[in-house]
């Protein structure tokens, strides 16, 4: 395990070398166990807290953290905020559109609400279109120096919104991956 700096937070990172010489007369068994179940427990904290791999067109805890809503806590009377899960959705678009303007694709996501206000957060927005007849690829949102090349993604109530300036068609597999909180 690499050693850090007192002012850095290594994260979830585990140390690779736990010795245990069960060989020795003076080894406590009471000790070896309570060491081992505390190696375990380490495990299970960091995997509970991995960023996930996993890019699912239904919505999923994806292992992320987001820092503590302190706004929502009253310190004198509750329990301190605890961080916030992240969860994780693909929304496939299919063929990019075929003319300029703002088109709408649902995205379904559990619990948004289509009108008024909402206590989800999202955290990224980001996804990539392709083009496979002609090896091209972008990302999404897509900038361009020419301004009717770019392309725009938002949520929009019930909708993930692609804006765009001009035709896309020929990207013919495109998705976004959209992460959120939920309160």
């Amino acid at each position: 395990m690499a050693n850090y700096p007192d002012d850095v937070n290594p994260g979830q990172f585990i140390g690779s070398t736990q010795i245990y010489d069960l060989g020795q007369a003076n080894v406590n068994a009471d000790d070896f166990t309570v060491r081992l179940r505390q190696n375990f427990n380490n495990l299970i904290f960091a995997l509970n807290v991995k960023d996930s791999g996993y890019y699912a067109q239904e919505e999923f805890v994806n292992g992320q953290l987001f820092y503590p809503d302190y706004t929502r806590s009253d310190s004198a009377t509750s329990t301190p905020p605890e961080f916030r899960q992240v969860f994780r959705k693909v929304i496939e678009i299919g063929t990019l559109p075929n003319a300029a303007g703002s088109h709408p694709y649902p995205h379904n996501i559990s619990g948004y609400p289509a009108a008024g206000a909402t206590t989800f957060i999202f955290t990224r927005m980001v996804g990539c279109a392709t083009d496979q007849t002609n090896r091209n690829a972008i990302t999404l949102p897509h900038s361009s120096p020419t301004l009717i090349e770019n392309i725009g993604v938002s949520i929009v109530g019930a909708n993930l919104i692609l804006k765009t300036g001009q035709n896309w068609s020929t990207y013919n597999r495109a998705h976004v991956v959209v992460e959120f909180v939920k309160f």
